[in-house]
C-alpha cells in the first residue's frame, strides 16, 4: 500500500496549476494522484517521488495516491486566496483633467472593491473577469500608482501618468497669405507630446515642438479666420485664430 510521508508546498493559489512533490513509499504501479476528491495529471518520479500539478480548489483538502495495493493515507494541502496583482494598465497615461477609460490586466480580481489611482478612487470601475478590471481615471498630476483591492488584500502599484491639459495663449504672427506658407510661433503651456497642429480642419504643413510652452508651425492654405488648435497626450487646446488675407 502506498504511504505518503510529506507535500512540497503544502499551499498553493486556488486557481491550481503548480507543481506538487509528493514524497513517500510504494508508489509504482498503475496510480491515481488526487486532491480531495479530484484526480490530476502526475508524472511517477520514481517508488518514492511523485511530481503532480494541483487542479484547482479550495480550503484544506487531503492528498492521495492510489494503485493496486490501496489507496494512501491523506496528506493536507491547502488552498490559498492569492491578493491581487495589476500586471498592467492600458492606456498607463491620460490628462490631469481625468476622464480617461482604461483596462487594468492582472489576475486575482475576483470581488475587487476598490480601484485606486494614487490616493483617489477610480471615477467608476467594473471587474470583468479575475484578470480584467475597467475603469474611469479620475483627475490627477504627475505620476501614481494604480491599485486594485479585493476582500484577500491590495495589488502593488503599477504607474500612470497623468499629463496637462495643453492650453494656448497666443499665434504670432496672426496673420498671413491664404497660400499659406507662414511661419508662426505658438505660445501656450502643455505642449510636450503634441501630436498635431490644426489651422481650421488642416493640418500644419509642419510642426516643432520647441518647448512645452513654445511650438513653431507652417501655415497651409486657407481662407478667413480659421481657429489654431493643438492636440496632445493632455487632451486638445483652442481659442486663438490665424487670419488668413
Amino acid at each position: 500500500m502506498p504511504t505518503i510521508t510529506s507535500v512540497s508546498p503544502t499551499t498553493g493559489p486556488t486557481s491550481g496549476g503548480n507543481s506538487v512533490v509528493i514524497t513517500g513509499t510504494g508508489f509504482t504501479g498503475p496510480t491515481t494522484v488526487r486532491f480531495g476528491g479530484t484526480a490530476t495529471t502526475f508524472t511517477l518520479d520514481s517508488d518514492t517521488q511523485i511530481t503532480a500539478i494541483a487542479p484547482p480548489g479550495a480550503g484544506t483538502v487531503q492528498v492521495t495516491v492510489a494503485n493496486a495495493g490501496g489507496t494512501s493515507n491523506g496528506f493536507p494541502y491547502t488552498y490559498v486566496v492569492q491578493p491581487p496583482v495589476v500586471a498592467s494598465v492600458i492606456p498607463n497615461s491620460g490628462p490631469s483633467t481625468g476622464g480617461t477609460v482604461v483596462l487594468i490586466v492582472g489576475t486575482g480580481f475576483t470581488g475587487v472593491t476598490s480601484v485606486k489611482f494614487g490616493a483617489t478612487p477610480a471615477t467608476f470601475f467594473f471587474g470583468i473577469s479575475s484578470t480584467l478590471i475597467i475603469a474611469i481615471a479620475p483627475p490627477g498630476t504627475g505620476t501614481v500608482p494604480v491599485t486594485v483591492t479585493t476582500p484577500v488584500g491590495t495589488s502593488p502599484g503599477v504607474p500612470y501618468t497623468y499629463v496637462s491639459v495643453p492650453t494656448l495663449i497666443s499665434v504670432t504672427p496672426n496673420t498671413g497669405p491664404v497660400t499659406g506658407g507662414t511661419a508662426v510661433t505658438i505660445t501656450g503651456t502643455g505642449f510636450t507630446g503634441a501630436t498635431g497642429v490644426f489651422f481650421g480642419f488642416l493640418p500644419a504643413v509642419s510642426f516643432t515642438v520647441n518647448s512645452d510652452t513654445q511650438i513653431t508651425a507652417i501655415t497651409p492654405v486657407g481662407f478667413g479666420p480659421a481657429p489654431v488648435t493643438v492636440t496632445g497626450p493632455g487632451g486638445i487646446a483652442g481659442g486663438v485664430f490665424f487670419i488668413y488675407s
